[in-house]
């Protein structure tokens, strides 16, 4: 344990010019009087540690002394990547794999370079979770995220309905879709790859086994596959729309994209006003009436019958209100 938090120290005096016996003992998460034990004992290896006295004093390295305890480990390198994505690795414990790869990547830039991983940070950021929910951490996420670091097989036992059922499955990849975590797996033995939902999982076994990945397999390509394929499977319905040009615009916006890509992508013959008619697939009529109310009059349904009497319905009992006034 000690050694570890020499090898930090070293690596936090190479980062910066100077460090108060303050900051040390935050960083290191020990007293002060521990960093001024530990300074006294790097010295005595050799490491030429030096403390300057007074107020603006602290502890820095002399001579501009460089250590070659910089290499990154795997889980470290591997961690380093995802470090865009803070919650994430939180979630799936790796925020201490990232945090000494990021010291040691800093450790390792030349002085100039050494503000990067900060303007980087003020810079650029992802945000995962949607909008107007609080993301919950499955609690089965981090043993499966050490499975897919480690290539190990699982026993997994999951919800799928009212029943719960046992595969054993080749984890290849996590994804982290809207807050929603997902790991995609290969079934063994039957090697189908399939898709599951983290939360859903209610226990996970690790089987003492490693398979072998299938080189040819890409997680975002199967994912957007698998996505694509999602999304087709619940657009069962269609709707004929006439859009206005401002209709056409805004449609992706308020359909799904990919019905939206679908609809566009073979439209009738714009009329003399440039209004064009499309076949919308769509989930049900229920989801059409919400989607397309957000059109407005820029959006005329001409089919299904049902659902044009109800946006006819609707357009009367708007337009009741504002010919009544507000009294």
């Amino acid at each position: 344990m000690r050694a570890a938090r020499l090898i930090k120290m070293v690596l936090l005096l190479q980062s910066r010019p100077v460090m108060t016996a303050g900051e040390l003992a935050r960083e290191l998460e020990v007293s002060e009087r521990t960093v001024t034990r530990d300074a006294q004992a790097l010295s005595e290896a050799g490491v030429p540690v030096y403390a300057d006295r007074g107020r603006a004093g602290g502890y820095r390295l002399v001579g501009g002394y460089r250590t070659r305890l910089t290499g990154l480990a795997r889980g470290e390198a591997e961690a380093l990547f995802l470090s865009g994505v803070p919650g994430a690795l939180r979630e799936m414990g790796l925020a201490d794999a990232a945090s000494a790869a990021r010291l040691k990547v800093s450790a390792a830039l030349l002085p100039s370079l050494r503000d990067a991983p900060d303007t980087a940070a003020q810079r650029f950021h992802l945000d995962a979770p949607a909008w107007f929910r609080e993301p919950e951490t499955p609690a089965l996420l981090p043993v499966l995220a050490e499975a897919v670091w480690d290539d190990a097989r699982v026993l997994a036992r999951y919800r799928r309905g009212q029943d719960t059922v046992e595969r054993r499955l080749e984890p290849y990849g996590l994804v982290l879709k809207a807050g929603v975590w997902y790991l995609c797996a290969r079934v063994d033995p039957s090697g189908s790859f399939r898709t599951y939902r983290i939360d859903r999982f209610t226990a996970v076994d690790r089987l003492g086994e490693r398979f072998e990945r299938d080189p040819e397999f890409d997680l975002p390509g199967f994912w957007a596959e698998q996505a694509e394929r999602f999304a087709r499977s619940i657009l069962r319905a269609e709707v004929v729309v006439r859009l206005s040009p401002e209709g056409v615009r805004r449609l992706p916006h308020a359909v799904d994209p990919l019905a939206a890509r679908t609809a566009l992508a073979q439209p009738g013959a714009p009329d003399p006003a440039g209004w064009v008619t499309v076949t919308l697939p769509v989930e049900s009529e229920e989801v059409a009436h919400e989607q397309l109310t957000a059109l407005g009059p820029e959006a005329e349904v001409l089919a299904p019958a049902a659902l044009r009497e109800r946006f006819a319905a609707d357009a009367a009992r708007a337009a009741a209100l504002y010919h009544g006034g507000a009294g």
